[in-house]
């Protein structure tokens, strides 16, 4: 994979655990495999062995293999592995950038940024790598699709190694929560060279009214070995920062979706994803401004 950070050094590198998806997705033995693993069911199953006592073995060997500082976490013991895989840091840790004029990312993640526009005849298209998306299919609403006609698509991939709580990222009012099922591919970028993942993978959205950046929508992506996405308010009143969720075991994306000239993005986001690059962001870090 090809990350930038935000000071434009190139900082990715092909991990084991690409290089396995890239081959489990690559033939057709590997996504006959896929097909079966791709089930609720084994995501159901995998969070349960995940939850037990005995996971906690995995990790010890995950932290050194990642470099993960636990220093900055509420607590460093943990009851299993999904118990570490939602640790929650310090408030500190991660604080709300700018003042409310200020978008920020959701959470820690790689970020690429895409117009949504007519493509090949199609309205309310974006294009991430070779696959064609519609808003409309993303979110199963033609006319809730229109609203962001012009607007932009944000993907925020969470890797196994990153923070997988998530916030609000403006102050306003929220909607109720939409579910919409559907199955667990990986979010790896080699899945959706085969698959249109964001359109089959469970996903629930809200909708964020705010003072500054319109109406913003808020998605989170279910991947391989995520069965469970909490969401934790229902609508109402809700802060720029406030911790809005948690994915336990897996990669998994969330999905900004801004309405036309609602903001203005930072031009390194957009510059690295034109050029072949994700943008590591940290939750809380600027990523715009009103415009």
């Amino acid at each position: 994979m090809k990350y930038r950070d935000r000071e434009g050094r190139d900082v990715g590198v092909e991990t084991g655990q690409d290089q396995f998806l890239k081959h489990l997705y690559g033939n057709a033995f590997g996504r006959a495999v896929i097909r079966i693993m791709i089930r609720p069911w084994v995501s159901r199953l995998g969070g349960y062995v995940l939850d037990s006592f005995i996971s906690k073995i995995g990790i010890r060997p995950f932290v050194k293999k990642n470099n993960i500082d636990l220093s900055m976490c509420e607590k460093t013991k943990f009851r299993s592995y999904n118990d570490f895989f939602t640790r929650k840091l310090r408030e500190e840790a991660r604080i709300p950038q700018g003042d409310e004029k200020t978008l920020i990312s959701p959470c820690d993640g790689k970020l690429s940024v895409y117009p949504i526009s007519d493509i090949a005849g199609r309205e309310n298209t974006f294009r991430i790598k070779d696959t064609l998306y519609t808003t409309s299919s993303l979110l199963r609403s033609g006319k809730l699709a229109k609203q962001y006609e012009g607007g932009m698509a944000l993907v925020f991939r969470l890797t196994v190694d990153d923070y997988h709580r998530y916030c609000y990222v403006a102050d306003g009012e929220k909607s109720q929560n939409y579910h919409i099922r559907g199955v667990f591919h990986t979010v790896n970028p080699v899945a959706n060279d085969v698959y249109p993942i964001y359109k089959e993978n469970t996903r629930e959205y809200s909708l964020l009214k705010t003072k500054r950046f319109k109406t913003i929508l808020m998605m989170e992506v279910g991947a391989l070995m995520v069965g469970r996405i909490t969401n934790y308010e229902e609508a109402g009143t809700v802060r720029k920062g406030q911790e809005k969720g948690k994915f336990e075991f897996g990669g998994s994306t969330i999905i900004l979706l801004l309405q036309k000239d609602a903001a203005v993005l930072d031009s390194d986001l957009i510059r690295n994803t034109e050029e072949g690059y994700e943008t590591i962001v940290k939750m809380g870090e600027r990523i715009g401004t009103a415009k």
